[in-house]
């Protein structure tokens, strides 16, 4: 039987109304939540990202910063290339002889396998390519620092990997081309003088 008391009906229409705001209010809390949670792992994104973005920095001002060679007097600092191409051959003589003694003490032991090709170095008569003095002073720059950091490390890689190998090829064109006579690797199985 039903009743048609009106009070019954509006505590009926209440207790539904109880539950339903109920279920939003369990809703609504799990959605919260979720989306604490959600704003948390942002939060911590955006620390890291925050932290990713100063050591970006730091690294590109270390980058474009004064090199510590240039800080300490005694520290290496690149004299000014010979202009090859303006240079009499008289004047050629001392920079070439530095150029021969770095491949010498330097090239030639210690990258045998790329040295091997190199020709002779062209004599005063001729200027020296241009590229041939680039190698020693990358090997200074990029070996010689008082600190080696991510950037450093991935310069060295990338000199070892792709840069070094292409100026070898071109200083093997080069120097094998100049009509010099060329030395025959010494016996021994080693492709370079010993310093």
């Amino acid at each position: 039987m039903t009743s048609n008391d009106p009070i019954t009906g509006l505590l009926d229409q209440l207790a539904a109304h109880r539950e339903q705001v109920t279920r939003l209010d369990t809703r609504e809390a799990e959605h919260h939540a979720a989306l604490s949670g959600q704003l948390t792992e942002l939060a911590g994104q955006a620390v890291g990202i925050s932290r990713t973005l100063q050591e970006y920095v730091a690294a590109i001002a270390r980058l474009t910063a004064t090199s510590p060679a240039d800080a300490e007097p005694d520290g290496y600092r690149p004299g000014p290339a010979p202009t090859w191409w303006k240079l009499p051959s008289a004047d050629r003589q001392e920079p070439v002889a530095r150029l021969r003694a770095w491949v010498e003490q330097v090239y030639r032991p210690g990258y045998g396998h790329l040295a091997a090709t190199l020709g002779p170095l062209l004599g005063s008569a001729r200027p020296v390519p241009i590229r041939a003095r680039h190698p020693g002073r990358a090997v200074v720059v990029l070996y010689l620092q008082p600190r080696r950091g991510a950037a450093l490390v991935s310069a060295q890689a990338e000199y070892q990997a792709r840069i070094l190998p292409a100026l070898t090829e071109q200083l093997r064109i080069e120097t094998n081309r100049c009509g010099h006579p060329r030395s025959p690797a010494p016996a021994g199985g080693q492709p370079w003088s010993m310093p």
